[in-house]
């Protein structure tokens, strides 16, 4: 499993380098931010699983940028600690009304921060809010996002599945079918940065099953980006041999030699603008359908719509 990532918001030098290293020796991956236009662009970059947040930055305050982030559907879900010397009540109670998970005053005792970021991603991983593997959001959000999507008219839904997942984790182990699993949440965002908006939003279901949710007009050119950048690049896990034949060779149940193609991406897209749905059940399996039409249109194209 990929060390947690927490993102340090902090303008402060020698406070902001204390943290990355103390962090980095409790095997948490530690990225710093010395602005919140910085902490901003990271958080949509990076995915942290946590973010701790200064309130007085140079650019904008740290309210600000909590603001921003609850008002993202794709950082929304970032557990947040505000870590700052602005100790007043109306200050925290401001914190917590922004979305804050916690709120520690400086100075801090940093084997008791330590706790409150360990229980801060435990509270997360509880609810299922994000998927391990991938750092998207899961069950539990995506179920929120389709309850959102059902209240409005113009929006597109993409189910996304990579093909060929198993056999190929059958072959190269689980820690490369999640490093396979991470080059999909990785081309998703860079998709949704090149071409999405801010109220586009992402969700690994489970398995090898993605969701992207985004407007009508945006779906397409966003899938197709999705699904070159994979083609190009995902040649990479597989060994020299495997990727210049175009297969992997595994055997079947029965024993026998089979030829399995390299992996790639289909999807199943509905446009909410040309029908409309009763409830979650419906649009889900209505979105499976659509995705399993993308099994059978030609090799190319790869895209099914509804």
């Amino acid at each position: 499993m990929p060390k947690q990532k927490i993102l340090i918001v902090e303008d402060a030098p020698d406070i902001a380098g204390l943290l990355q290293i103390f962090f980095s020796s409790k095997n948490y991956e530690a990225v710093v931010a010395t602005r919140g236009a910085q902490g901003l662009d990271l958080s949509s970059k990076e995915r942290p699983d946590l973010i701790l947040l200064d309130v007085n930055l140079p650019d904008m305050n740290g309210f600000q940028v909590c603001d921003a982030l609850r008002a993202n559907l794709r950082t929304k879900h970032i557990p947040i600690i505000f870590l700052t010397a602005r100790g007043e009540k109306s200050d925290k109670i401001q914190g917590f009304q922004m979305g804050a998970d916690d709120y520690i005053v400086k100075p801090f005792d940093i084997e008791e921060l330590h706790l409150r970021v360990d229980r801060a991603l435990e509270r997360a991983s509880f609810l299922n809010l994000t998927n391990p593997t991938t750092g998207l959001p899961g069950s539990k959000l995506i179920e929120d996002q389709l309850k959102v999507i059902l209240t409005r008219r113009d929006w597109a839904l993409a189910s996304i599945g990579l093909e060929h997942f198993p056999p190929f984790t059958e072959k190269y182990g689980f820690v490369a079918g999640d490093n396979a699993l991470r080059f999909v949440a990785l081309f998703l965002n860079e998709a949704i940065d090149e071409l999405g908006g801010p109220d586009d939003f992402i969700g690994h279901i489970g398995g090898s099953d993605f969701i992207l949710a985004t407007t009508p007009d945006r779906v397409r050119p966003i899938c197709e980006h999705l699904i070159k950048q994979f083609d190009a690049r995902i040649g990479s896990l597989y060994d020299y041999r495997d990727r210049k034949v175009g297969y992997i060779v595994i055997s079947n149940e029965k024993g026998e030699e089979e030829h399995v193609p390299l992996m790639h991406l289909i999807v199943g897209v509905i446009d909410g603008t040309k029908r409309s749905f009763s409830d979650i059940r419906e649009l889900t399996e209505v979105a499976a359908e659509v995705r399993q039409k993308a099994r059978q249109i030609q090799e190319g194209e790869r895209i099914a719509f509804a």
